[in-house]
């Protein structure tokens, strides 16, 4: 009976020397990470263009790298999106591939514009189709669906399969603005991503759509245009039209980690590696500038 009353009082004993321990460490980690001065975590999000989303999730964690503090999340969505989610003030910026001004049904009133690179975009074709160059207008016949055999643009006997992106996509409206001149489209399939025009189109044979350079890889044929050519060299003269500025759109002027990061976004770390590196254009590289009108002035 003693026995058993002394093993009992070693466990009590035991039990409440282990509680006092798990409390020790629990004050403890609350005290570090109350005194280390990085408790304090700014969020940032950004959404939108899909076209715009591989140089800010890249320029993001290389910003996240340096500032412990903040954790920036990116998503694509289309640049309708993105703009409609940060005027109501559901993110913290907006990407798009348009002027907020160009976005239909948007109230763009207090966006500030912050433009970060420019891209070129290119229609592609399934490499089998046999084909490198074509008019505009055989362009805008193939997406009014009057032209629908590789044949008769100089390819393969293969029909023709037009890929299109989602209505909202700013990739859409750039195309169909600049490569189509806002002639009226067939109806297609549509998808919501570069990343998926580029797989649909690579896997498919006669399948035709348009994508942001950044996205133009080894398996799909990018198209000249009346013998011009797709290139950053001709965007950044205007001889190659189908471009567009990179926005990050913000309501109302930024603050704090929010501003740091988008003055990042310019710097020459960013303007000089990263936006070359995955296809894009530096602001600094345009020999022209062009307004939402549509106007173009030469640079110095």
């Amino acid at each position: 009976m003693k026995k058993a009353l002394t093993l009992g009082a070693l466990a009590v004993t035991m039990t409440i020397l282990l509680a006092g321990c798990g409390s020790s460490s629990a004050t403890s980690t609350k005290s570090t990470s109350s005194s280390s001065g990085s408790s304090k975590t700014t969020k940032i999000v950004a959404t939108g263009s899909t076209a715009l989303q591989p140089l800010v999730e890249q320029a993001g964690q290389a910003y996240q790298n340096e500032h412990a503090n903040v954790t920036i999340n990116v998503q694509g969505g289309g640049s309708g999106a993105g703009l409609s989610q940060v005027a109501k003030g559901s993110v913290n910026i907006g990407n798009s591939d348009l002027f907020a001004q160009e976005q239909k049904g948007l109230n763009a009133k207090g966006l500030v514009d912050h433009k970060v690179a420019v891209v070129g975009m290119a229609p592609v074709i399934n490499k089998d189709a046999g084909v490198t160059n074509i008019s505009k207008e055989q362009l805008i016949k193939i997406f009014q669906g009057k032209i629908t055999n590789w044949k008769d643009v100089g390819g393969k006997d293969e029909k023709i399969t037009v890929v299109n992106r989602a209505q909202g996509s700013g990739t859409r409206a750039t195309f169909e603005k600049w490569g189509l001149d806002n002639a009226k489209v067939a109806t297609s399939q549509e998808q919501d991503s570069n990343g998926t025009v580029q797989k649909i189109v690579s896997t498919t044979p006669g399948a035709i759509s348009y994508l942001a350079f950044s996205y133009v890889k080894s398996d799909v044929q990018a198209l000249s245009i009346d013998n011009v050519k797709p290139t950053e060299a001709n965007v950044a003269t205007n001889k190659w039209k189908i471009w567009a500025y990179e926005h990050m759109y913000t309501k109302g002027q930024p603050t704090g980690e929010l501003k740091n990061f988008l003055t990042y976004m310019t710097s020459k770390a960013v303007q000089g590696s990263l936006v070359k590196k995955l296809g894009y254009i530096p602001l600094t590289s345009m020999k022209v500038d062009r307004g939402q009108s549509g106007a173009i002035t030469n640079l110095k």
